[in-house]
C-alpha cells in the first residue's frame, strides 16, 4: 500500500476530528456537568484512538438558551466549565500530544446579552445600532416580513423600548448580526484572531452560510418550498467575499483547518466554499444524507429511512465535490442528531457489527472524518421512560406542540420525540461500570443511559475486537493508503436494496467498500465491467472488517447481517 503525502496546506485532509460535546464529555467537579479539564484529563485515550483533531464546541460565556451557541462574550470562558487557564492547558495538553484544537465560533447570531446588543437596543442612534439588523415594523404594525425562524414563529422580536423588530433567524434570544456593516466584520476577525493567536489550530463556523442577507428583505411569495424566508440569506449575495476576507486576514495566514456549518446549502455553493482557489474553507458540513427519513421533509414525522436516497446523496456529494475541487466533512453522528446506529442500523443483537458497518462505510469516503463522542464504543440513543427526562428545549417545545397543532395522542407524541430528539446524542459519555458511568460524582444534568453497563469505554479497550478497535484502526488507514485521500468515488451497487459498495481508484491502487446495511444474508455481485476493470486476476488485501471471517474478493460476495468489508486492490500487474 502506498503510503500519504499532503503538502503542509492541507495536512487535515489525512487527518480524523473528534468531537467534544463538553456538558456530557467528563465532569471532574462533580457538578453534573462536564468540564474544559474534564477533556484534558482524557487527551491520552483520544491520543490512544489516533485522533488529530479535537472539536470542542463552545465553551465561551452564554446564558446557554441553546446550549452555548447563543454567545455573550467572545472572549471569556464560561465558569461552568472552568477558567481561561483551564483552556491554556488543555492547549498546551493537546500540543505536546501533536493534537490540535478547533473551536467553534458563532457569528450568524449573538446572544441578546451581549454587549454589543445591549448597546444596540439601547437607542436608535447608539453607535452599535447597525451591528444588528432593526427594522420597522409593517404598515399594520406587524413583523417587516414573513420570515419564520428556525426554531419555529416569526425570525422577528418586537423591541418596545425603540419600537423596531430586530431579526432572529434562531431562538428569539439569539439576534442576528448585521454582515452589512464593515465594522461587524472586522470585530468578527479581531475575534478570531486573538484564538488563533491563543495557539487554536481551527474553527468551525456555525450556520455560517446564512451572514448575508437579501437587503430588500422582501417577502416569501411560497414559491419555492418551504416558503419560509430562507431562499433569501442562505448562501446570500455577499457570503462568499465575507468568508474570503476572514480567510484573508486570519484563515491563511494562520494555515488554519476550517469548517462551514452550511444550513440548507447546494453543491455548487459548497464547492465554491471548500475549493482552495476560493481561499474560503478547509471543508463543509451538510446534511442531505441525514433528512433521509424525514416524510416529505418533516422533521417530527416518522419513517424507516429511504436507503436509496441515502446512497446517492452521499454518491452525488462524492462525486460531485471531487470534480469541483472541494472537500468534504464525513459524519453521521453529531451533538444535534439521534445516534447514527439506532437510526440506520441495528443497535440491539447485531449493535457492535452495525457500529462497525456503519464507520467502515463513511470513513472508506473522500473526505475528513468526524467521529462523535461515544460513537467509537457504539453508544446507541438512550432508553427514554418518560417526557420529564429531556432536557432540549426543541424536543420539549414539539412534545406539547405534536399534541396541540397535529393532533397526536400524548404517546405518539413521546414516540416521535424519542426517536428525534437531540437529546439522543447528549447523554454522559459512558467511562466504566461504576455509578454514573464515571461521568460524574454529582448528579448528571442529564440522565445517563440505563444500558450503560454494558456499554463503556473500559469494557471496550479490554477487547481487542470492539468497536473502538475498529475505530483505530480505521483511522490509522487514513494516515497509511493513499487512495483513501486522492482516490476517485464510483458507486459500485446499482440500486441493490441491501448493499452500499463503492470503488476508490487513483490508478495505482482501489479500493472497494461494500457494506451490508440489513438484518439478512444478502449476496452481492460486481459487474462484468467492475470486475475486470479493478479486480480480475489481481490479489486484492481484506484492510478491515467487522466478521470473524476474512473474505477473499470473490464476483459475487456473501454477506452476513450488517457485514463490511474493504479491500485494497493494487492496480500494477
Amino acid at each position: 500500500m502506498s503510503s500519504t503525502n499532503t503538502t503542509s496546506s492541507s495536512w487535515w485532509k489525512t487527518s480524523t476530528v473528534y468531537q467534544v460535546y463538553p456538558k456530557s464529555f467528563n465532569d471532574t467537579t462533580g457538578s453534573g456537568t462536564g468540564d474544559i479539564r474534564g477533556l484534558t484529563e482524557k487527551l491520552d485515550y483520544l491520543q490512544h484512538l489516533g485522533i488529530d483533531i479535537v472539536w470542542l464546541q463552545p465553551v465561551y460565556v452564554s446564558p446557554q438558551h441553546d446550549n452555548g451557541y447563543d454567545v455573550a462574550d467572545y472572549y471569556r470562558i464560561n465558569p461552568d466549565f472552568g477558567t481561561m487557564e483551564d483552556f491554556d492547558e488543555l492547549l498546551k495538553g493537546l500540543k505536546a500530544r501533536d493534537m490540535k484544537l478547533m473551536i467553534d465560533i458563532v457569528v450568524n447570531h449573538s446572544s441578546t446579552d451581549h454587549e454589543w446588543f445591549q448597546q444596540s437596543r439601547s437607542s436608535k442612534d447608539n453607535p452599535y445600532r447597525d451591528y444588528y439588523i432593526w427594522k420597522d415594523p409593517a404598515p399594520d404594525g406587524g413583523v417587516p416580513n414573513n420570515w419564520q425562524s428556525k426554531f419555529g414563529g416569526p425570525a422577528w422580536q418586537y423591541d418596545e423600548q425603540t419600537g423596531q423588530y430586530f431579526l432572529t433567524l434562531f431562538d428569539k434570544t439569539q439576534a442576528d448580526l448585521n454582515w452589512e456593516n464593515e465594522q461587524v466584520r472586522q470585530e468578527v476577525r479581531d475575534m478570531i484572531k486573538f484564538w488563533a493567536e491563543k495557539g487554536v489550530d481551527g474553527f468551525r463556523m456555525d450556520v455560517i452560510n446564512l451572514i448575508s442577507k437579501d437587503q430588500r428583505f422582501p417577502d416569501d411569495d411560497g414559491s419555492v418550498s418551504p416558503g419560509d424566508g430562507r431562499k433569501f440569506y442562505t448562501d446570500g449575495p455577499r457570503v462568499h467575499e465575507y468568508i474570503t476576507e476572514m480567510y484573508e486576514e486570519v484563515f491563511g495566514p494562520h494555515n488554519m483547518v476550517t469548517v462551514g456549518e452550511m444550513s440548507s446549502t447546494t453543491l455548487e455553493h459548497c464547492i465554491k466554499y471548500s475549493n482552495p482557489a476560493s481561499r474560503e474553507f478547509s471543508m463543509t458540513f451538510n446534511f442531505h444524507h441525514l433528512k433521509v427519513d424525514y416524510p416529505n421533509g418533516q422533521k417530527w414525522e416518522l419513517m424507516p429511512y429511504d436507503f436509496e436516497a441515502m446512497k446517492q446523496l452521499f454518491s452525488e456529494w462524492q462525486t460531485g465535490m471531487q470534480a469541483g475541487g472541494g472537500w468534504n466533512a464525513l459524519f453521521l453522528n453529531n451533538h444535534d442528531q439521534p445516534r447514527a446506529l439506532s437510526r440506520f442500523a441495528d443497535d440491539g443483537d447485531y449493535r457492535a457489527e452495525s457500529a462497525k458497518m456503519l464507520a467502515t462505510t463513511i470513513h472508506g469516503m473522500q473526505g475528513t472524518p468526524y467521529v462523535y463522542q461515544g460513537e467509537e464504543i457504539g453508544m446507541p440513543n438512550p432508553v427514554w421512560n418518560d417526557v420529564s427526562e429531556f432536557r432540549d428545549i426543541e424536543s420539549t417545545n414539539m412534545y406539547r406542540l405534536l399534541q396541540e397543532e397535529r393532533g397526536k395522542s400524548a404517546e405518539e407524541a413521546f414516540q416521535i420525540v424519542k426517536e428525534r430528539s437531540r437529546d439522543n446524542s447528549r447523554t454522559p459519555m459512558q467511562w466504566d461500570g461504576s455509578e454514573n458511568a464515571g461521568f460524574t460524582t454529582g448528579t448528571p444534568w442529564i440522565k445517563v443511559d440505563e444500558r450503560y453497563p454494558s456499554i463503556h469505554v473500559a469494557q471496550q479497550m479490554a477487547d481487542p475486537n470492539s468497536i473502538y478497535y475498529h475505530y483505530r484502526k480505521l483511522i490509522a488507514l487514513r494516515k497509511q493508503v493513499r487512495v483513501l485521500t486522492d482516490g476517485l468515488y464510483e458507486r459500485l451497487d446499482d440500486a441493490h436494496p441491501d448493499v452500499f459498495a463503492y470503488a476508490r481508484t487513483n490508478g495505482s491502487e482501489t479500493l472497494l467498500v461494500v457494506s451490508n446495511f440489513s438484518k439478512r444474508d444478502v449476496t452481492f455481485p460486481f459487474s462484468e465491467a467492475v470486475w475486470n476493470d479493478h479486480i480480475a486476476g489481481k490479489s486484492a488485501e481484506l484492510l478491515i472488517g467487522n466478521t470473524e471471517v476474512s473474505p477473499a474478493v470473490e464476483q459475487v460476495i456473501s454477506l452476513s447481517p450488517y457485514s463490511s468489508y474493504m479491500w485494497l486492490v493494487p492496480q500494477q500487474d
